[in-house]
């Protein structure tokens, strides 16, 4: 799930303007002089997270890293940008960690261990010292947390909203990566976590939610989670040693499933009451059953769908769980090329969309 601007709470242009009041005119008054605003942003936020010899200090143009010995490198890329997949009054903090959180669950995915990213930033004028500041505390925290250094990267000026964009090096033994094309017929569906939590609070967030009924804590609970994700990067071993096909859910479990089988040559049969759902989803989708669309094709979950051969489910289960990630089986891959079939209480779901696209 995005925030697709023709959904925003408030218009675009609101949007850009509220982000131009909390954020500078000109970053070359940042810090002390230099030889550049930009330089002076860079030294100030951004060097000091940037401790992996092989960054080079941010002063070169490049970064060098040595893969691990008998590993090959799992490269992946994904920008966030403002009013489409953040509100421009979050926190920074939390847009920070979102921006590397929804690479790392890329990486998790494919069973993989983080060495290191590359940021740009581009920012639109308007953008404080404490923004900046709070921004790369929170990106700092995230990067000792799942020990995933800064190695570069860029910062240029943006006409309007903030981009973030980040590209994510991983590695994986030669061979292991697991990918979306591995699932085979017979193998059990999982998911981790649990899923349309993100897409709820997003609901939230727009003000569509007058009708849940959701205690303070619950709507606490959607909110945290639209604004940062969990990637899944400590069940990335249990994947990788364990899964024969596997992807990250960022646009709707049954999209994302359904691009899963689609690499595959397979499909999927999908019991919609076992998707595993928190405590406010399903007093949400109690006071209104319609939400189970939103609850399987909003997005943002950043849980892994994976499919895995019922010889290994147990150690499959029995690992993710000693790292601490949940997982539940909702399903079965079979033979043929439709898209997955997701039954809820004894009928099949029919989806206006199956899942969110920017096109």
């Amino acid at each position: 799930m995005r925030l697709p601007l023709g959904r925003t709470a408030v218009p675009r242009s609101a949007m850009i303007a509220a982000m131009n009041d909390k954020l500078p005119t000109d970053l070359s008054c940042i810090g002390q002089p230099a030889p550049s605003g930009e330089d002076a942003l860079i030294a100030r936020y951004f060097a000091p997270l940037a401790k992996h010899p092989g960054a080079l200090g941010l002063i070169d143009d490049v970064a060098a890293i040595t893969p691990p010995a008998g590993c090959e490198l799992v490269l992946t890329a994904d920008a966030v940008v403002g009013g489409i997949h953040f509100f421009p009054d979050d926190p920074p903090d939390t847009t920070a960690r979102k921006a590397l959180r929804v690479n790392l669950s890329d990486l998790a995915a494919k069973g993989a261990k983080p060495l290191g990213f590359l940021l740009t930033l581009g920012l639109p004028r308007g953008v404080s010292e404490t923004w900046l500041a709070a921004f790369s505390a929170g990106l700092g925290e995230d990067i000792a947390q799942f020990d995933c250094p800064l190695l570069g990267g860029d910062t240029v000026r943006t006409p309007d909203a903030a981009i973030i964009s980040v590209a994510i090096v991983g590695s994986v033994p030669a061979g292991t990566m697991v990918k979306r094309s591995g699932a085979r017929a017979g193998d059990r569906i999982v998911v981790t976590g649990t899923v349309g939590d993100a897409a709820l609070g997003l609901r939230l967030r727009q003000a569509e939610a007058e009708s849940w009924k959701l205690s303070a804590a619950q709507r606490a609970h959607l909110l945290q989670r639209y604004l940062v994700p969990q990637p899944r990067s400590a069940a990335a071993e249990a994947l990788r040693l364990h899964a024969s096909g596997a992807m990250d859910v960022s646009d709707g479990l049954a999209g994302d499933l359904t691009k899963l089988c689609r690499a595959s040559g397979v499909t999927a049969r999908i019991d919609a009451a076992a998707v595993p759902l928190s405590d406010a989803a399903r007093a949400a989708l109690a006071a209104d059953p319609a939400l189970i669309e939103t609850v399987l094709t909003g997005g943002d979950d950043y849980e892994v769908v994976a499919a895995v051969p019922p010889a290994k489910l147990a150690a499959f289960t029995a690992a993710a769980q000693a790292a601490g990630v949940a997982v539940t089986e909702i399903g079965d891959v079979t033979a043929g090329g439709a898209p997955p079939v997701f039954r809820w209480h004894g009928r099949q779901l029919e989806f206006a969309r199956r899942s969110f696209s920017h096109f």
